[in-house]
């Protein structure tokens, strides 16, 4: 089947809303109230859209719709997971952009008839809530109850005005049934995941380094690190002279005299902290001469070049061997005499920067850790938790801060003893605090850890099953696991969900088994998590706990002071908040900085606890960022608020006030699977989109008065031909929308309803059908038939936006035929179509007449299609037979067929006559016919003769179907004596 475009002619689309009345001059006045023009007081643009949507809330329930659904009965439950933000601030744009996505996926699953579980939640633990909690206070002289009391108060504060944002929106929630990560039974629920994960072993304690912030004085996962490209690092290569010959190169080695090993670092602060020189065994190493000082050096052979262009001087290659032979040589440290460094094997030396030889120090550096604990070599910690030297790195050096006078002290130190050979500086790639952004060390501390090495492989395998929206987003998930292989949960702060350990006070073992965690998690959800400050030790080590953990006296222990890392907060929220019947959810959907946050704590959590993952889709959306694609910034002063796209800002005319409706069509109609620009153009552009549609949706309204399609709708099978086919369209649509919806692509459902707008109906059906609407009787048979498929139109149009644009549905509801006071949209289901409406026959008529009427436009460019009659021939076959059903006579005026023309009179014949006058022109045409899945194809030929018009115009409906000048058409006088 061919599917045809539909031409704009004759009174054009419902942008004419101003429409005169059809008649005009002393004649046409006459007629001017017998004319059924459309008659509404729906307006086309709303002022004060705020006023406007509060009232539509209020009137529609709007806060009661969430409780309403999950009271009804359904078959099926929808659950979409909401990933907690943070209680740390105001409403921003990307919390709409969020919330809105959602909230449309939501809204589509109710009125499709599901059950939707949606639990709103926040994050409320965590420094940033701590540090904003005591910015104001200028005392660090709290105790942790007073400090978390604060950072309580704040988070609540904060909570406060999202959860009303959120409201404003039109978000759909039970708002008094909400999650929160510091409400006790949450958190009981949190510890019993952590003690199912401690039994399976997967937890526990262990000294090594990890990422540490000195400005926030805590460990920290790599989710909580950002990367700074412009980082700027004092690079330096030093020597470190070789003391003790490898065994394999001893007899060659003789002559070689004062060698030294050069290394490369970046963090010249961790030279006093090396226990080692690694090399790779399998990478060929040279002895080389400097030409300007006669210096003998080993390096990696492949390093020669470069290191030659650096030290702007040329490499003499001496010697060449396989770095297996350096086993057993050892060098001398460059700043402690009485300090030696081995050379040894290590996988993790790379060939892309440096030398080939890596400097090693196990208690700040992940690699360098692993190094030491194959070798047994010591992990000695020479850096406090603000960053400083402590006494272990000596006096010289003790209480300088490492990133800036103590790394400038090291430098100082290995110049003295002539150790660099070269110092720059060097731009890279930094990891910083993603809080305080402010640049993290690596420094090894006592810390409890999960071993999410030993669950890489069933993490992946859960992943496959998973449904990742965009799918291109599947491969940093992939590559954010493979890149964590043990996750630090431990922090040394006071505002969060206590570990539940204690220590002895003698040996230092801790005490944490699932007697002593099951009944804290007791106390948890009874008393909240400041128990554990509030209630005597008593309180959790019972005589019972005590007995079954086969430990001594409570006087024996302590407890333990760190507090649980935020993502393990956030990432056992499945537990707490999904239903127990099946805590997985359809859909989780968020930002894509969660790839490596709560997605995949989400996903650790729950494939260490039950072998699956907590959710069947993940849907990856963008930023939310300025027109000119800039990151939003208070510095650069390009801050959306949405409170002000809402209500508008202090000067109306630069910050106009939008409405909710508008910011949820910016995020129904943005590619969120990138970064979602937002501004002025697009705001006013949302605007125009949204006034456009209102215009359409008015005109339908005004066409529908005095109709009420329960007691006045027409049957299909009794309708016009094009009104068949119009519900045949809807019908196409509607499937089109339900597929987009299901997709998460919004954007889908904004084209395809402007497309049908556009094409479909008002360059298509309103130009047809306005004669009969307004000139055929009120309660005519073809009259009827309009409107039914009009308020089937309005019906399927306001549903499918409804989703999108909740406030203006439910306004045009208000506004509809066909139901009772009181009813609103959203609880009256999703579009309603029938199969009946598919007529592929039907369809390909009236596809072949538009095939005919683009012949005949084509050939009068710029007339007026009203002034001409047609000749149709088509040769006898099937085509001719869909045609005729059309037009029964030969020849007529108001035929179905001269109605899709928008002629004055149509003929069909089966050849055009000889004698055609001389101003007819003529096309022709082929159309094929597609029915049966194929099974009937057949290919016609039509002729079309176009020719100005010898009938006159009648004053009331403008249509040239008169046989004297300013006289009634016959339909026109019939329609006006019945009525008397």
């Amino acid at each position: 089947m061919l599917l045809l475009r539909r031409s704009a002619v004759g009174l054009g689309g419902v942008a004419r809303w101003g429409l005169r009345c059809l008649c005009s001059g002393d004649a046409a006045g006459r007629y001017r109230n017998t004319v059924l023009l459309p008659r509404t007081d729906f307006p086309m643009r709303v002022n004060g859209p705020n006023l406007l949507e509060r009232e539509i809330q209020q009137k529609c329930g709007f806060d009661q719709l969430y409780k309403w659904q999950r009271e009804k009965k359904a078959k099926k439950e929808y659950c979409l997971h909401d990933g907690p933000p943070y209680a740390n601030g105001d409403p921003h744009v990307g919390h709409a952009l969020n919330k809105i996505l959602k909230d449309i996926r939501n809204r589509f699953e109710v009125l499709r008839g599901r059950q939707v579980h949606y639990v709103p939640g926040w994050d409320c633990h965590g420094l940033p809530i701590e540090l904003k909690a005591l910015g104001d206070l200028g005392t660090n002289e709290l105790t942790p109850l007073q400090i978390r009391q604060k950072a309580r108060e704040f988070a609540e504060s904060a909570i406060s005005r999202q959860r009303a944002a959120f409201q404003r929106w039109g978000v759909m929630a039970h708002w008094e049934n909400c999650y929160y990560t510091f409400d006790g039974k949450y958190e009981a629920a949190q510890l019993k995941v952590f003690q199912d994960m401690h039994n399976k072993g997967l937890i526990y304690q262990d000294y090594k380094p990890v990422f540490w912030s000195p400005s926030s004085r805590t460990a920290l996962a790599e989710a909580e690190l950002e990367y700074n490209p412009e980082h700027v690092s004092r690079a330096l290569y030093i020597t470190f002279p070789l003391l003790t010959l490898p065994a394999k190169l001893a007899a060659k080695a003789e002559s070689w005299g004062h060698v030294s090993a050069l290394i490369w670092t970046t963090q010249p602060w961790t030279i006093p902290a090396n226990q080692a020189v690694c090399y790779m065994p399998k990478v060929q190493y040279s002895l080389v001469k400097r030409a300007d000082n006669e210096q003998l050096l080993l390096v990696a052979s492949e390093r020669i070049s470069s290191l030659a262009s650096v030290l702007k001087t040329n490499l003499e290659s001496l010697d060449t061997f396989t770095g297996s032979d350096l086993e057993g040589g050892v060098c001398q440290h460059p700043t402690i005499p009485a300090k030696q460094a081995p050379l040894l094997p290590a996988n993790h030396v790379t060939m892309t920067k440096g030398t080939g030889l890596v400097h090693t120090a196990p208690a700040h550096g992940m690699e360098d850790y692993g190094v030491a604990t194959h070798f047994n070599l010591p992990v000695e910690c020479i850096v406090d938790e603000e960053g400083r030297f402590t006494e272990l790195a000596g006096p010289e050096l003790q209480k300088k801060s490492v990133m800036t006078e103590g790394n400038a002290t090291v430098i100082s130190m290995l110049q003295a003893v002539g150790a660099i050979v070269k110092e720059e500086d060097c731009v890279h790639s930094y990891p910083y605090d993603w809080r305080t952004k402010q640049p993290v060390v690596i420094r090894a501390s006592k810390q409890w850890f999960i071993n999410t090495a030993s669950l890489n492989d069933k993490a992946k395998d859960a992943l496959k099953k998973v449904r990742v929206i965009p799918e291109s987003a599947r491969s940093s998930l992939l590559a954010m696991l493979d890149r964590r292989t043990y996750w630090c949960i431990s922090r040394q702060r006071s505002w969060g969900v206590p570990i539940p350990v204690f220590y002895h006070k003698e040996t230092g073992e801790p005490l944490l088994n699932k007697h002593s965690v099951t009944h804290i998690a007791n106390v948890f959800s009874e008393k909240g998590s400041d128990s554990w400050w509030t209630e005597p030790l008593e309180t959790f080590l019972t005589p019972e706990v005590l007995q079954k953990s086969k430990a001594g006296a409570v006087s024996d222990y302590v407890r333990g002071e760190d507090v649980l890392d935020i993502w393990f907060d956030s990432g056992a929220s499945w537990a707490a908040v999904l239903p127990e019947s099946d805590p997985r959810a359809d859909s989780y959907v968020e930002g894509k900085d969660q790839v490596g946050g709560w997605f995949q704590s989400s996903l650790l959590t729950s494939v260490a606890v039950r072998n699956k993952a907590p959710y069947k889709t993940l849907v990856v959306h963008g930023f939310a960022v300025s027109e000119k694609g800039e990151k939003m910034s208070k510095s650069i002063g390009n801050v959306i608020d949405p409170d002000v796209v809402i209500n508008g800002g202090k000067d109306l005319s630069v910050s106009p006030p939008y409405g909710a409706d508008v910011l949820r069509w910016w995020v129904a109609e943005s590619n969120v699977f990138s970064e979602v620009q937002i501004g002025p153009n697009t705001l006013n552009a949302a605007k125009d989109s949204i006034n456009k549609l209102r215009n359409t949706l008015r005109f339908l309204l005004g066409n529908l008065q005095g109709f009420d399609p329960r007691s006045q709708a027409v049957d299909p099978k009794q309708m016009h031909y094009v009104d068949q086919y119009m519900l045949h369209v809807l019908r196409e649509f509607s499937m089109k929308v339900t597929d987009a919806y299901s997709e998460f692509d919004n954007g889908r459902v904004i084209r395809l309803l402007q497309s049908f707008i556009t094409r479909d109906l008002s360059n298509f059906y309103f130009s047809i059908i306005k004669d009969r609407l307004y000139c055929d009787p009120e309660d005519s048979l073809g009259r009827r038939s309009c409107q039914t498929v009009l308020e089937e139109i309005l019906d399927g149009v306001s549903r499918s936006i409804a989703p999108v644009l909740p406030h203006l549905a439910e306004e045009v509801y208000l506004h509809a035929p066909g139901h009772d006071e009181g009813d609103t949209l959203f609880r009256s289901g999703w579009i309603k179509t029938s199969s009946v409406w598919r007529r592929p026959g039907l369809e390909e008529a009236v596809e072949g007449a538009c095939a005919i009427r683009d012949s005949f436009l084509s050939s009068i460019p710029g007339c007026n299609a009203a002034k001409y009659e047609l000749i149709i021939s088509i040769e006898p076959g099937l085509f001719f037979e869909l045609i005729e059903s059309l037009q029964e006579e030969p020849t007529s005026t108001c035929s179905q067929l001269t109605e899709l023309m928008m002629t004055s009179r149509t003929t069909l014949t089966s050849s055009l006559p000889l004698d055609l006058p001389s101003d007819a022109v003529t096309s022709t045409g082929n159309f094929l016919i597609n029915l049966e899945g194929g099974m009937i194809r057949e290919e016609s030929s039509y002729s079309v003769a176009a020719m100005p018009t010898s009938l006159s115009r009648c004053p009331r409906c403008r249509r040239y179907t008169s046989d004297e000048p300013d006289c009634l058409c016959p339909r026109c006088k019939t329609v006006l004596e019945n009525a008397k």
